[in-house]
């Protein structure tokens, strides 16, 4: 039976909100298990969220879904700018930045052009391709916020978030064994880690279970690919600009990711503002994913098919050889 949206549920603010705090409660239980039990609090929101797939197709729960995955998502995506900090990350020199700079745009075009190849689309090569380049599946959903909804299914922004996720995950654990067995420094290895990993917390993960100094340059050079965040979603957005009636412009919550980037670099803010921030972007994040969980179905899932998978494979598999080409001829 199809559910109807009373004149109640249209008229109060809690025919919205019913939907958000579903969303919310989701993310909060995936933080839970993630905090608890380890794993990525992002495959946690996903996945439970689709246990609640039925929900979508109610309009009295539709509502609030559909805020939680875009204006709550864009409002995650504008906190991310207060985590950005470069102090650190000037001792690395220039040689790496330049690195990092060149594995994004390297990445980025690589599931650009393997998009093209699978007949998937420019739009799903840059949420692919950026999500390998950058940080995995918070870049997914930044690149996803700005893409035109007639681009980008909501199907193929999951689908990168798990792939992402898992290739992750996987790397952490193969990386470190690979590079060691190449007989690499830990500074060496580190800069790899920072530089091929998808997710951040994955890529934590990887560095310090090698050593102190290479989850240090691990961290610092992840924060680099991290910084191109913005650059990437302007690229992003002018890409598109004929779909917004041919207009050169940037999103809002790009606007005050930027902005609150330069505040964090210039201005002494109290940590326990930044902390504060930090908080609500990844509370934010993971109810927007829960909310795009929620509104499908494994069934959508199951069929994405092999196109969807070699775009982020591929651009996986270019950005390590690449990366492993610069340390070892450029920066040895």
């Amino acid at each position: 039976m199809v559910e109807t949206a009373t004149a109640g549920d249209r008229a109060s603010p809690w025919g919205a909100w019913r939907g958000v705090a579903v969303a919310a409660a989701i993310a909060t239980v995936a933080w839970f298990l993630s905090s608890h039990y380890g794993g990525p609090a992002m495959l946690f929101a996903l996945l439970i969220g689709m246990a609640f797939h039925h929900l979508a197709a109610r309009p009295r729960w539709r509502t609030g879904i559909d805020l939680s995955s875009s204006t709550i998502l864009r409002v995650g995506v504008a906190l991310l700018g207060l985590r950005l900090t470069f102090a650190d990350v000037a001792q690395l020199g220039w040689l790496p930045v330049v690195g990092v700079a060149g594995l994004v745009l390297l990445t980025l075009g690589t599931g650009v052009l393997i998009a093209r190849f699978t007949r998937m689309g420019l739009a799903y090569g840059l949420l692919s391709g950026g999500a390998v380049a950058i940080c995995g599946a918070s870049a997914a959903l930044a690149i996803a916020s700005v893409l035109p909804k007639a681009r980008v299914r909501e199907e193929d922004v999951l689908f990168t978030v798990v792939a992402v996720t898992a290739l992750s995950t996987i790397a952490m654990v193969l990386y470190p064994v690979l590079f060691a067995a190449m007989g690499l420094e830990d500074i060496e290895v580190g800069y790899l880690i920072g530089a091929s990993i998808h997710d951040v917390a994955q890529v934590v993960g990887a560095g310090y279970s090698v050593s102190e100094t290479a989850g240090d340059i691990a961290t610092f050079t992840k924060l680099l690919r991290v910084a191109l965040l913005p650059v990437v979603l302007i690229v992003v957005a002018l890409s598109f600009r004929a779909d917004n009636g041919a207009k050169v412009g940037l999103p809002w919550f790009v606007v005050v990711f930027m902005a609150l980037m330069v505040l964090r670099n210039v201005v002494d803010l109290p940590p326990a503002l930044l902390q504060a921030g930090d908080l609500a972007s990844r509370l934010m994040l993971l109810t927007a994913i829960a909310a795009l969980g929620v509104k499908t179905s494994l069934g959508a899932m199951a069929a994405a098919g092999p196109a969807r998978l070699a775009g982020i494979v591929g651009s996986s598999l270019v950005l390590l050889c690449a990366a492993l080409g610069y340390a070892h001829w450029v920066m040895a």
